[in-house]
């Protein structure tokens, strides 16, 4: 295939959005392992006095996940969750159907996880003005693998984003914090959390292509039961757009590349994706997402009554609830925001 560049001419905004878009992209995926590596440099190569911050260092990180898991408190600083020309590249939307009354705390099941599961991050964790705007005195946070919290410097930077661990443990703290507005907790005017869980996870990464909307969410019952342990409604969400954004090498279930996705996956949590994308001057080469609009669609709350031991049968019932809940979202809202509308179907699996 002939390399389709970029134009010499383009306006200084959109390079300025691309460079971004470059930056976080690539950070994505490098982070964890590059925290690891200057990590073991540091050990490696650092003086005494180096090593003893490390060392300090690490017993911070083992003291805040104890104390709190990692997460930041509140919205943190605002100045690392505004980044609007990251949002601008695409752009990124964000929809509302229904209010989230700040007396209560939310799940968020987010769909379908894409490569990145951008517009969900970009929402609700790197540009949130948005969403304050639209859900006041609801504070935005996404849920990411448990391991990232304890690799040094990786957990500083997702926190700084509005992050949380994904644990059980973690979710059960932030989701059950008081809605008292007199609470020590929320003396930032904030009174409620919406933690953002991309339920189908690595699985469903592995099943993003350009046009497909396939969730993994069957057989999910886990975001389910946390809300019901903590009497916190769940939201489901669709980000039209999401799928479009990044193409990947293919990986259909019997191939060897799928298998070994899997494998590394078992093991790490994380699948080994070869996204397709563009490059910072061409259009067809690179790992760039495409310029594509993503509209993320929240839908209505579903109340779920509080019980520390949840009964199967009720929890069959709110999951039910949830897939009928997107799939009407997707018929609603599909001619309107994804692309090829009458080709594109929704599969739950």
């Amino acid at each position: 295939m002939k390399i389709e560049w970029a134009p010499l001419r383009v306006p200084l905004e959109r390079r300025l959005q691309t460079l971004v878009t470059a930056f976080f992209t690539y950070t994505f995926f490098t982070l964890p392992i590059s925290s690891c590596l200057a990590v073991a440099i540091l050990l490696y190569y650092g003086e005494m006095f180096v090593r003893s911050l490390l060392l300090i260092y690490f017993v911070k990180i083992y003291l805040d996940y104890k104390r709190n898991y990692g997460i930041m408190e509140g919205n943190g600083w605002l100045f690392y969750r505004s980044n609007r020309r990251y949002r601008n590249y695409f752009p990124v939307e964000l929809v509302k159907t229904a209010e989230l009354p700040p007396n209560k705390n939310y799940i968020v099941a987010s769909f379908p996880h894409g490569i990145l599961g951008t517009g969900t991050c970009i929402n609700m964790s790197l540009d949130i003005g948005n969403w304050l705007s639209l859900f006041p005195q609801v504070r935005p946070k996404i849920a990411t693998l448990d391991h990232h919290f304890k690799t040094p410097f990786l957990r500083d930077i997702l926190s700084w984003w509005g992050m949380v661990s994904v644990s059980k443990e973690s979710l059960a703290y932030i989701l059950s914090k008081s809605n008292d507005p007199q609470h020590k907790d929320n003396q930032d005017g904030f009174t409620s959390n919406a933690v953002a869980v991309l339920v189908g996870g690595a699985k469903e990464a592995m099943d993003s292509h350009p046009g497909q909307y396939i969730l993994t969410l069957k057989n999910r019952m886990g975001f389910v039961k946390m809300a019901t342990r903590t009497g916190s409604s769940i939201v489901p969400s669709l980000s039209f757009g999401e799928v479009d954004i990044f193409d990947q090498v293919a990986n259909p279930p019997d191939s060897a590349l799928r298998r070994f996705q899997n494998v590394v996956k078992k093991f790490t949590g994380i699948s080994p994706l070869l996204p397709k994308g563009r490059g910072i001057f061409n259009y067809n080469y690179g790992i760039l997402p495409h310029r594509r609009r993503i509209i993320q669609v929240v839908g209505s709350p579903i109340d779920v009554a509080k019980c520390d031991t949840p009964d199967p049968e009720y929890v069959d019932k709110i999951h039910g609830q949830v897939m009928s809940a997107l799939e009407k979202m997707f018929d609603e809202y599909k001619e309107k925001y994804a692309p090829n509308s009458r080709q594109t179907k929704l599969i739950i699996q």
